[in-house]
């Protein structure tokens, strides 16, 4: 293993380089745009032995991996916001297909009016698209969350692709100290990649994507809904597994200082290491405040996040995204999640960092100060907003 300073970014790159796919298509998109020149120029030395695809849209790039992946490849891309938008279409069909798609999502506002900066927008809106979702704190989170998805996406029991998800400028452009492991060691982790029922093998000719109709499309996507149940038991085996060659742990869902705590923050990605670093300094002043974090978002940890939360005095839920018509995406997957506990927290949802809005310190301790005082509205805050 080494130790480097390198960005979020980079890191994917790192750990594309080490996976050496069999595809890569991509469209150029801020703020991904530097994994693809990264790893173009990794392919230009000579350094992997992928077949690079560069395409005229996003939609044209989920469509050359969705071809690629059916013929029998490993497949890897990258996206942002718009482009993830575009390709709409084709990320429902690559699950629907059970292909095992790794796609790392740099999280970016979604238009209009025009913004570069992150916020969970666009993968939200692709939250039942029937791709795994896992979100990363850190560029370390995101480099070995690259390795952790490829091999649960490739899982028999699984077969579905997966969004390794970091925060725009944040995570990507931040420059981070990464522990790299051996090409070796990646290697054998991965594994040599089994094709699925592959276009290719014309010993066996099959056909993807045909006209499905009521008389067995049903049964085809129950089959999809039922691979995604054996998500969660596949996560922890795979997470296990990484977690033995890197020291480092993955749990779906990871508390701080949660054993007593009575006030309690949820959250995902960059925002949860502000998050902790306020509960660090409030728990110095007595306060019993603590965090949770939600790295796989889909398929949802509900029952776990319920026992965790269960009988604490109030909890806060964060979400870097807004659903418009309705409550926030993630407050409204631990409310439904708690619909069963024995003894129920108080509940608060907070918008937060919407188009890359900082989210300092001040403004989390502020929503800890909210739940300890009984400041708890039915309606969502605004945390940050000019008023």
């Amino acid at each position: 293993m080494k130790r480097v300073a390198i960005t979020g970014n980079a890191a994917v790159a790192e750990a594309m380089k080490q996976i050496n796919p069999d595809v890569v298509a991509a469209y150029p998109i801020t703020p991904q745009t530097e994994i693809m020149m990264t790893f173009a120029q990794f392919v230009a030395d000579g350094l992997v032995d992928t077949e690079v695809v560069t395409v005229e849209s996003e939609h044209s790039a989920m469509s050359a991996c969705v071809g690629a992946a059916a013929a029998g490849c490993r497949v890897m891309t990258a996206t942002s916001a718009n482009g993830l938008a575009l390709m709409h279409e084709i990320v429902y069909i690559a699950s629907s297909l059970r292909l095992p798609i790794v796609m790392c999502v740099v999280n970016r506002a979604l238009s209009a009016p025009i913004n570069i900066h992150c916020d969970h927008a666009d993968t939200m809106a692709e939250r039942d698209s029937g791709w795994v979702q896992i979100y990363s704190e850190t560029a370390q989170e995101v480099y070995d969350h690259m390795f952790l998805a490829l091999k649960l996406a490739e899982h028999m029991d699984v077969r579905l692709p997966v969004m390794v998800c970091q925060d725009g400028f944040i995570t990507s452009h931040g420059v981070e100290v990464v522990e790299l492991l051996d090409d070796e060691q990646v290697k054998n982790f991965i594994g040599e990649y089994k094709p699925w029922y592959p276009l290719l093998d014309t010993d066996h000719p099959i056909t993807y994507g045909p006209l499905d109709l009521f008389d067995y499309y049903f049964e085809h996507k129950r089959q999809q809904f039922e691979a995604m149940k054996n998500v969660p038991r596949v996560y922890d085996e795979v997470a296990n597994e990484l977690s033995k060659l890197t020291g480092r742990k993955y749990p779906k869902i990871e508390g701080f200082y949660l054993d007593d705590a009575e006030y309690v923050i949820v959250v995902m990605s960059s925002t949860a290491g502000t998050a902790k670093h306020v509960v660090k300094e409030m728990r110095k002043e007595g306060k019993k405040v603590g965090v949770l974090k939600i790295r796989l978002f889909r398929p949802f940890p509900g029952e776990e996040i319920a026992r965790v939360l269960d009988g604490r005095k109030a909890v806060a839920v964060l979400d870097r995204a807004y659903s418009t018509g309705a409550e926030a995406p993630l407050f409204c997957e631990i409310k439904s999640a708690l619909y069963e506990a024995q003894s129920r927290p108080r509940l608060a949802s907070y918008i937060y960092g919407l188009g890359g809005r900082d989210t300092t310190p001040t403004l989390i301790r502020s929503v800890f100060e909210d739940l300890i005082s009984g400041r708890i509205s039915r309606e969502e805050k605004y945390l940050g907003v000019r008023e």
